[in-house]
């Protein structure tokens, strides 16, 4: 891997994963569960919780780069728009910078969706382990 390479992973936040998010993590907050409380804070329907961009990330780094020796060492996510169930969010992350004395790669960002609006983005650390 080197400095200014970009990755680029496909994900839909189906409603498998909603439930399934759901039900690990019991966060039942309306805004996530009640479509008329969510439509009456002026969104278009119940918005995703924002945790399910971090399992995406999750993926990505443990299952789609070249190399199975990572560690998520650190993570930052700016949460620009809501998600909805059944988005289709395309994740684009560039290795910023290659740390190679501590041999750690830090990558920037962005996860846009199926309308081309940018919905999160963020940094991520990882170390590779030897």
């Amino acid at each position: 891997m080197n400095k200014g390479d970009k990755f680029t992973q496909s994900f839909t936040v189906s409603t498998d994963i909603y439930e399934g998010f759901k039900s690990l993590f019991k966060d039942l907050n309306p805004l996530h569960t009640n479509e008329e409380f969510a439509k009456g804070k002026g969104f278009t329907g119940k918005v995703m919780h924002g945790n399910i961009l971090n399992g995406f990330l999750s993926y990505f780094i443990g299952e789609c780069l070249p190399t199975k020796d990572v560690l998520i060492q650190t993570q930052e996510i700016k949460f620009l728009r809501p998600v909805y169930e059944n988005d289709k969010l395309t994740l684009i992350a560039e290795i910023e910078e290659i740390f190679e004395s501590v041999n750690t790669i830090e990558f920037k960002y962005y996860f846009m969706n199926q309308n081309m609006i940018k919905i999160a983005r963020g940094k991520i650390q990882i170390g590779l382990m030897p």
